[in-house]
C-alpha cells in the first residue's frame, strides 16, 4: 500500500524537481530542490492519455514544470509569460504584453550580444496582423508582436540571455504543463569543488522559501 500511495501522490498530487541549469537564476539556483504541485493545474494519467482537472488554472508569472516539445526525456522549468489571446513583443530586452511594457523584477540580464537562431522561424505562424513576414527577423532580444493561440502558452527563463525557451522552440500545448513550483525544500551549492557539498555547502537561507 505504501508503494501504491507513493506512485499515486507522485502521479497526481506532488512531485520533486532539481535545478540543474542556470536558466532561472536568480529565482532558482543550481542545486535547489523544489516541491511541485501537480494537483493545482491538473495532471495527466500515465498510459491512459487523459488529464485530471486541477483546482486552479495556470496564471501569468507562475513558475511551471513542463514537458518541452524539443526534448523527449527531460522536464524543464520556466516562467509562464504568455496566455492564450495575449499579444507579446520584446524590444531591446523589454517585454511588452498586450502593448504594455512589463515590470519584471525577477529577470536577470547579462552583458552579451543579441543573437538570432533558425528555430525562431516558428514565430512566422503567429505574427500579429500587419507584420510583414517577408521582413520579419526575430532575435533573442527583439521579436514580435506575436499572438498566442488557444490552448498555447509562452514560457521564458528569468535568466533572460541564458535561457533556451519559447523564443526558440515555440509555444506549449496545455497538456504539456506538469505542475506549479511551490517552494524550495532543500538547496546546496551543487557546483562546488569541495567534497560532500550537499552536507558542507547547504544554502540554509533558501530552505522552505516560496517561489515567486
Amino acid at each position: 500500500m505504501a508503494v501504491v500511495l507513493f506512485f499515486v501522490l507522485r502521479a497526481f498530487l506532488v512531485q520533486t524537481f532539481v535545478i540543474t541549469s542556470g536558466s532561472m537564476e536568480d529565482t532558482l539556483l543550481v542545486g535547489d530542490m523544489l516541491l511541485v504541485n501537480r494537483a493545482a493545474i491538473g495532471s495527466r494519467v500515465p498510459l491512459l492519455g487523459f488529464r485530471i482537472p486541477g483546482y486552479s488554472r495556470p496564471e501569468r508569472l507562475d513558475v511551471i514544470v513542463f514537458d518541452p516539445p524539443h526534448e523527449e526525456t527531460l522536464k524543464l522549468i520556466k516562467r509562464l509569460i504568455g496566455m492564450p489571446g495575449d499579444t507579446l513583443e520584446m524590444r531591446d530586452r523589454v517585454l511588452y504584453r498586450n502593448g504594455q511594457p512589463q515590470d519584471e523584477p525577477y529577470v536577470k540580464h547579462d552583458d552579451v550580444p543579441d543573437e538570432s537562431h533558425p528555430w525562431m522561424q516558428w514565430q512566422m505562424d503567429v505574427l500579429q496582423a500587419g507584420v510583414d513576414p517577408a521582413t520579419y527577423r526575430p532575435t533573442r532580444d527583439n521579436w514580435g508582436p506575436i499572438v498566442i493561440p488557444e490552448d498555447r502558452y509562452f514560457m521564458l527563463g528569468d535568466n533572460r540571455e541564458r535561457s533556451l525557451d519559447s523564443r526558440y522552440w515555440g509555444l506549449l500545448e496545455g497538456w504539456r504543463l506538469e505542475g506549479r513550483a511551490e517552494f524550495i525544500y532543500f538547496s546546496y551549492n551543487r557546483d562546488s569543488y569541495r567534497p560532500f557539498p550537499a552536507i558542507r555547502e547547504v544554502r540554509w537561507g533558501r530552505i522552505a522559501s516560496g517561489i515567486h
